[in-house]
């Protein structure tokens, strides 16, 4: 869904380019020439990712989603300057082929200084730097395209087709947006000498800007994975080692009850037993649907409510999440965030296990702090004596 949701982002930011373009040229042909960039710039974009064995998955859609107004810049530039050198009364090989050796250079320097940008991107370590790095690649291979395609398809399609600006009257729709331009031009200027004939005020004015930015930036809650409200809650359930299956299952439908009662849920599916994402059979899930966004509050919300209300069903605890929409490694456990411990020696890796969970649970910036560890769990062990007569039968409880 994610991705079929970027694809027609992509398709509908090029036909909005597209349109711009237009509006901003004028001229059908000076608006085909430079809108050919966009998709052979995303062509030549799958070509590099094809070479380095990238797929098209959500992160390189954002990639190519984000450089649709990229891949258009260098064109328009090599097309307003060869239009220009058209204006002067040159011919459209002799334009094209000044204009764009005239304004060579300065395309090199936008195209290279631009993918420059997310050079440090590659360099990132950890897990973020493992997942921006298929989108810094898929960015800047776009933008080094779209730079080769401004300097050699954009000339010659200008040599061929774009022709001497005509000089007869007008239309009406070019002449309502060169008023419209004309207009911009106008407010531009005026507010452009106000703030040169008063430097302090406009320094002071950056000053409290620069404050209000620096103070928003502390303020705004941020993370590394922000919570998504997809419409969906998941809950794991535990109850005590042990158990037997009636027992379980009554506690699950005790649970299952309070989740029915809150009104924001509209429906849920319940489960118990050991399954891939626990083999304990103490253990149960239920994945519950919400209401549309506009009937119930963020999803936050409704887990917190869920917290006191599954709080009462005695000898069941019951761990709520909002999944994340990228799961990073591990596997689907009461919490979203992980930390494993091994060792080779068995009794300290239980024994440790145990002291860093009471440590974790002491810390008031943690919610939810549980282990996978079962060792709690009632057990017979039976050993025969088979040097005895007849048959001997040794049970030793833990």
């Amino acid at each position: 869904m994610a991705g079929s949701s970027l694809a027609v982002a992509a398709a509908l930011a090029m036909c909005l380019v597209v349109l711009v373009i237009f509006l901003f040229l004028r001229n059908f042909s000076a608006t085909v020439i430079p809108s050919l960039a966009l998709p052979m710039s995303i062509i030549g974009t799958f070509s590099v990712m094809y070479l380095l064995g990238y797929s098209v998955d959500n992160l390189s859609l954002m990639a190519l989603t984000l450089s649709v107004g990229f891949v258009v810049d260098d064109a328009i530039v090599v097309l307003e300057n060869i239009v220009r050198h058209m204006e002067m009364g040159k011919g459209p090989w002799e334009a094209a082929l000044e204009g764009s050796k005239e304004i060579g250079f300065t395309i090199v320097s936008m195209t290279l200084s631009l993918a420059a940008a997310f050079i440090p991107v590659l360099f990132m370590g950890g897990i973020l730097g493992r997942l921006l790095n298929e989108f810094a690649v898929t960015i800047a291979a776009a933008i080094l395209v779209s730079g080769l395609v401004s300097l050699t398809l954009t000339p010659m399609l200008c040599s061929r087709y774009l022709k001497p600006p005509k000089t007869e009257r007008h239309g009406r729709l070019y002449l309502l947006t060169e008023r419209f331009f004309d207009g911009m031009l106008k407010v531009y200027d005026v507010t452009l000498q106000v703030v040169l004939r008063r430097p302090r005020t406009t320094l002071m004015a950056s000053g409290v800007l620069l404050v209000v930015t620096v103070y928003l930036f502390v303020a705004i809650p941020k993370g590394f994975l922000p919570s998504e409200d997809q419409g969906t809650i998941f809950a794991f359930t535990e109850a005590s080692q042990g158990i037997s299956f009636d027992s379980m299952m009554q506690h699950q439908l005790a649970v299952g009850s309070m989740v029915s009662q809150n009104p924001h849920i509209e429906s849920y599916f319940s489960a118990i037993g050991a399954s891939r994402h626990s083999p304990a059979a103490n253990t149960g899930s239920i994945f519950m649907h919400l209401k549309p966004r506009d009937q119930r509050p963020h999803v936050d919300e409704i887990i917190k409510q869920l917290r006191e209300q599954v709080a009462s069903v005695p000898g069941m605890k019951v761990y709520p999440q909002n999944l994340p929409p990228i799961r990073i490694g591990g596997t689907l456990t009461k919490s979203l965030y992980q930390f494993t411990l091994q060792s080779p020696d068995t009794e300290e890796l239980y024994r440790y296990a145990t002291i860093m969970e009471k440590k974790m649970q002491e810390l008031p910036i943690l919610q939810d702090v549980t282990s996978d560890l079962s060792i709690k769990n009632p057990q017979v062990d039976v050993i025969i004596d088979r040097d005895r007569d007849g048959l001997g039968l040794w049970f030793d409880a833990g």
